[in-house]
């Protein structure tokens, strides 16, 4: 039986990273991954993008590196995964690429979608939960949160991580058959109950092999 690829996606800060590991608890024959990263290789290439360090990287270079970290966790991680027939869990995907570097650092939505489609071969999520927050809230969120690590992103400006939302908010218009989303400002319990929900009611309509 084939497997269910599911991606949570959102501005930093949402609490992805949070809802999706105590969802895994919950949800059986789950696996939960992470882009940039998932696999050796992949965790390389995360390293030197997210590095406060490499504040003089050019935004073309930063979305060819998020391509390339994204198809050798695809190879590696997530097909093998799915032929297995697991549930894979991801913490981002192409959307991130398409809101951040897409939008938010002006590359054009449809320039930064070609260059992934030659990294995912038409690979796309079976469904995407978005967690939308305002960004003042994400970055407030990241600040009192003593053990997250400090990224190259994280540094960015308040306009930035606002245009990331916007961003956001245009690909759920443009995949409104795929991505659905939630509150994230609520509280830890109920978002995690509106993810279970959302995902347990795409494991009951999803057909059988």
């Amino acid at each position: 039986m084939k497997g269910i690829f599911i991606t949570f996606e959102g501005p930093d800060g949402a609490g992805k990273s949070t809802i999706i590991n105590m969802a895994a608890s919950k949800l059986k024959n789950s696996l939960v991954t992470r882009e940039p990263g998932g696999i050796d290789i992949a965790e390389q290439i995360r390293r030197v993008i997210l590095s406060t360090n490499n504040t003089a990287m050019d935004p073309r270079t930063e979305a060819l590196l998020y391509a390339a970290a994204r198809r050798q966790h695809l190879i590696e991680r997530v097909k093998p995964a799915l032929a297995a027939g697991k549930l894979v869990l991801c913490d981002r995907f192409v959307d991130s690429s398409l809101a951040y570097q897409g939008y938010a650092r002006g590359l054009g939505l449809d320039e930064v979608w070609q260059i992934n489609q030659f990294a995912i071969e038409q690979m796309m999520p079976d469904l995407t939960i978005y967690f939308d927050v305002e960004p003042s809230l994400g970055l407030s969120r990241i600040n009192k949160n003593k053990g997250r690590e400090i990224n190259r992103l994280d540094l960015e400006n308040l306009q930035f991580h606002e245009k990331v939302r916007e961003g956001y908010h245009i690909l759920l218009d443009r995949f409104p058959y795929r991505m659905i989303k939630i509150d994230a400002s609520a509280s830890i319990e109920e978002v995690l109950q509106q993810t279970l929900e959302i995902i347990n009611e795409k494991l009951e309509n999803q057909p059988s092999m």
